[in-house]
């Protein structure tokens, strides 16, 4: 697949293996890291039964949501869990998510991301995230912050403030609105062939495949499936870089 004709003002990004990569996911880790903040605990339970009544939750009420690409808002789930086991917490419901996905999920650099963010910015496109994710923005700014404190995006919408979940339109066409800038001025890069690639389309954004190969995402790729819209299928964010670069002929960019 050629690249468009016109070089982006913009480049929009998933998060989750597109940004950063999350290895070792352990829900009960993160659970026993929550309850080191119980105040109040009348019922004597243990990390164990509360995670499982979490994830039992989550899995209910996300087999309703997902299929009609709706978000589930984690704070709101996970203050439903507490109190109805009448748990007292020293932190925010908003901080103990915070604690829980640190310690849950930590995050890791994808090779070559940061070259890549370093590259944009020198070449002056801009840049935002839009993520299909439970936890609020507060969380998701937090972790950026701490892995990407030399960038700033000029926006991060994460689905569970917008109800919508990718491959939704409407969130693709609320981020450009944000951004003030046409569909065909604006790329947008992420891993899932079922989220990322068809919504960004559907919006006129011209879609970017990251399917890395180093760090295997089994939520993304579907063995013998391609995307069916036009897309740049790339596999490291140095080939992004090397795109880019096209656009550059006898010094002179377009």
């Amino acid at each position: 697949m050629s690249i468009p004709a016109n070089k982006p003002r913009m480049i929009m990004f998933d998060y989750g293996h597109t940004l950063l990569a999350e290895l070792g996911f352990d829900a009960l880790r993160g659970m026993e890291a929550v309850m080191k903040y119980v105040t109040s605990n009348p019922l004597n339970l243990t990390a164990g039964q509360v995670n499982e009544f979490v994830g039992g939750l989550y899995v209910d009420i996300s087999a309703k949501t997902k299929p009609v690409d709706l978000e589930i808002n984690n704070i709101g789930l996970t203050r439903l869990a507490y109190e109805y086991h009448r748990l007292e917490f020293s932190l925010s419901y908003q901080e103990l998510e915070q604690v829980w996905w640190d310690v849950s999920a930590p995050g890791a650099y994808l090779p070559h991301v940061r070259d890549m963010l370093t590259f944009l910015r020198e070449d002056g496109v801009r840049t935002g995230i839009i993520s299909n994710m439970s936890y609020s923005d507060t969380s998701m700014k937090a972790r950026i912050s701490e892995f990407f404190p030399e960038h700033s995006f000029e926006f991060i919408m994460v689905s569970s403030d917008y109800l919508l979940r990718k491959p939704a339109r409407l969130l693709f066409e609320t981020a450009l609105r944000k951004a003030n800038l046409p569909a065909e001025d604006v790329w947008f890069c992420g891993d899932s062939i079922i989220a990322d690639i068809p919504g960004a389309a559907s919006a006129g954004i011209f879609p970017v495949w990251y399917e890395d190969l180093t760090m295997r995402n089994e939520f993304a790729t579907l063995p013998g499936i391609i995307p069916e819209a036009d897309h740049l299928h790339i596999h490291d964010w140095l080939e992004l870089i090397d795109a880019l670069r096209e656009y550059e002929i006898g010094g002179i960019r377009q």
